[in-house]
């Protein structure tokens, strides 16, 4: 393990694996090294790319400065950036997704990937409700993490409740818990584009070439979500992945990825 440190004195955990041009991956929420899809994924791109994986402000092995805004967690992918050499190819998954479409408006990244942004964009799902933010701040304030991980799984992400349910008797579950402060962090980086509405026109400040992908079994409201996003970055094109969910595999990513930022 290695360590960054951020402008705010945040101390940001990371790991350097492989060779090429430097690549970061950014976590979707709750996500960190030792329990994320992006641990795969670094370890198929390493033939390719000098791949950094890190651990978000508040999660695994970071630490945390309050108080939080997007632009402290744009200044943590800052820092990784001057220890990668200062210029990077950028991935984010999910609400990691949001965070590296931030970083990409002012940070030196030559070529911006993202899976599946979690936008809410039509009434093919409910829209995260407008109080949602409030309430979950209440649950972590009143010491309730599992309250909050329970929202942000029915309400933010929309899985049912007998799913949430089955998931609470997990072993897992008591890791959900232990990074569940960080849960607005993710809720501040996508709620305003969670409410059914169409996303803004235009994104202009983000002009670098952008791959926006989904998974071709992903639910339609997150599908149309990566679409719309595709058509309104001034640089960006939309490719599906066949069978793949939010949960997407590593194998059927990387060579999607590894064609894409080297070609």
């Amino acid at each position: 393990m290695s360590t960054a440190v951020s402008a705010d004195g945040t101390k940001i955990a990371y790991t350097r694996a492989g060779s090429g041009p430097a690549l970061v991956l950014v976590d979707g929420a709750m996500c960190y090294r030792g329990s994320s899809p992006n641990d795969a994924l670094a370890k198929e791109l390493a033939a390719r790319f000098t791949v950094y994986t890190y651990d978000r402000r508040g999660r695994g092995e970071s630490t945390d400065t309050g108080p939080y805004a997007i632009e402290r967690e744009v200044e943590d992918i800052a820092a990784l950036v001057k220890e990668a050499g200062g210029e990077v190819f950028l991935f984010g998954i999910s609400s990691g997704a949001a965070l590296a479409l931030e970083a990409a408006r002012s940070l030196p990244v030559t070529k911006l990937a993202l899976y599946e942004p979690p936008f809410v964009v039509d009434d093919t799902r409910p829209r995260v409700p407008a109080d949602y933010p409030a309430r979950l701040d209440a649950a972590l304030a009143a010491g309730k993490p599992g309250k909050a991980v329970k929202m942000f799984m029915t309400e933010g992400v929309g899985l049912s409740g007998a799913t949430v349910a089955l998931m609470r008797i997990m072993p897992f579950w008591a890791k959900l818990k232990r990074v569940a402060p960080t849960l607005p962090y993710d809720t501040a980086l996508v709620f305003d584009h969670q409410s059914g509405e169409p996303l803004p026109a235009a994104w202009p400040e983000v002009k670098v070439p952008t791959l926006a992908i989904d998974g071709g079994k992903s639910p339609d409201w997150m599908r149309h979500g990566v679409a719309s996003l595709a058509k309104v970055l001034p640089s960006a094109e939309y490719r599906t992945l066949p069978g793949q969910t939010h949960i997407v595999k590593a194998a059927a990513l990387a060579p999607v990825l590894t064609d894409f930022y080297l070609g």
